[in-house]
């Protein structure tokens, strides 16, 4: 399940910071007891929710966070540019045998992914295909990070041979031979395709589709009514929640350590990491996040190349600074969470077909997988069998409701 967002509802940009704990009332400053359950993973009375546990499970939210247009992007937010890119989506005529569309591997039935351990388009990848509800919120996009927006990012696969296989020319031509899509585009952008450049309109048409993709974040889930009940100090609300997913959550924030990098409102820092999975494909070596930097330093497509709309390039710092090292080889980005039971299998190279599968990966760690110069945080968890079944039940909470 996923939601278009109202455009309307986009909001100034702004920040969000959880208040400590004095300052949020004094019912959320104090431990929080649900109804008293038996505990799965060892018997007894389930222990209350101490202070420092709903503070760091109040930092994974709220959701949705405040809405925020990409400066970088002149139609972001623009409904008539999310319209053009709702089309362009789904449009095989991007390929040039009208064979492959941005659907193919992120279907809309299937959250926007494929559901393949390896999307295939023209040809079998080397990755999976990550969802794309929520993507609006990434500092980073695709596995390595290669692009630094949402509008490189979409203009990429349509220009990959291995991908759509499509091309400057191909695109530009087609916004300005299909009646629709030159009216739809003229709408956005306020000029008639012919007026234009191949490659600018290229890009034009790379904006819509990020504008479209902006739209698509996930619905509210138990477990933010759970969170939010934390906070408030509502024990019977925070009870809703199935006593395994609130185990779940005390492990994930606590013992489990999965908050430090799955934190914030997403579940995701954003950024990187090596966590034992391997990179050789049969292809060779997939080198990640050291190659996406080569990548990015190579487009013109970035946040300080000639295509941005914004000139004070006030959202490009991370671009200009970011440096490639050799602990990058094997990294790849840290996903978000929200509605990950909808996106199996797993990894970068979906070689885990279900959460318990990459719960028990991090049971049972690797430590000779991780780069010398890598992690030095990740520890194999050691779980029992119940609390692998707590932290699954956490992480379907954080998907809609049936």
């Amino acid at each position: 399940m996923w939601i278009l967002v109202p455009f309307g509802l986009c909001l100034a940009v702004s920040s969000f910071r959880l208040q400590p704990a004095s300052l949020v009332g004094p019912a959320a400053a104090q431990s929080v007891l649900p109804p008293t359950q038996q505990s799965g993973s060892g018997g007894g009375a389930e222990p209350a929710f101490e202070p420092d546990e709903i503070e760091a499970i109040g930092r994974l939210g709220p959701w949705p966070p405040p809405l925020t247009r990409d400066p970088s992007n002149r139609v972001s937010g623009n409904p008539d540019a999310a319209a053009l890119g709702r089309l362009l989506f789904a449009d095989s005529r991007l390929s040039p045998d009208g064979a492959v569309a941005c659907t193919t591997c992120h279907d809309p039935a299937r959250a926007f992914a494929d559901g393949r351990p390896r999307s295939r388009a023209r040809v079998e990848g080397r990755r999976n295909a990550p969802g794309l509800v929520d993507v609006r919120f990434n500092r980073w996009f695709g596995w390595d990070g290669g692009d630094d927006t949402l509008w490189a990012m979409s203009l990429r696969p349509i220009l990959d041979p291995r991908e759509i296989g499509g091309s400057i020319v191909g695109l530009a031509g087609l916004l300005r031979s299909d009646p629709r899509l030159s009216f739809e585009y003229e709408r956005a952008f306020g000029r008639a395709p012919f007026a234009v450049s191949d490659a600018a309109l290229a890009v034009d048409a790379a904006k819509a589709l990020a504008a479209f993709q902006e739209a698509l974040v996930s619905p509210r889930t138990p477990f933010d009514a759970f969170r939010d009940a934390l906070l408030a100090g509502d024990a019977t609300t925070a009870a809703k929640l199935p006593a395994a997913a609130r185990r779940g959550a005390r492990l994930f924030v606590g013992r489990g350590n999965c908050a430090l990098c799955h934190g914030g409102p997403t579940l995701s820092h954003g950024e990187f990491a090596d966590v034992g999975v391997p990179f050789f494909t049969a292809e060779g070596v997939d080198p990640g996040r050291h190659g996406g930097l080569k990548s990015l330093r190579d487009s013109p497509y970035t946040l300080l190349g000639p295509w941005s709309d914004d000139p004070a390039r006030s959202t490009a710092m991370p671009t200009r600074h970011v440096e490639a090292q050799h602990r990058n080889f094997g990294e790849f980005r840290v996903p978000a969470l929200r509605g990950v039971a909808a996106t199996a299998p797993y990894m970068h190279d979906g070689s885990k077909a279900t959460l318990r599968g990459v719960v028990r990966h991090y049971s049972t760690l690797d430590l000779d997988r991780l780069h010398a110069d890598g992690e030095t945080i990740l520890k194999p968890l050691g779980l029992t069998e119940g609390e692998i079944d707590d932290l699954v039940a956490f992480l379907e909470a954080l998907s809609p409701a049936p």
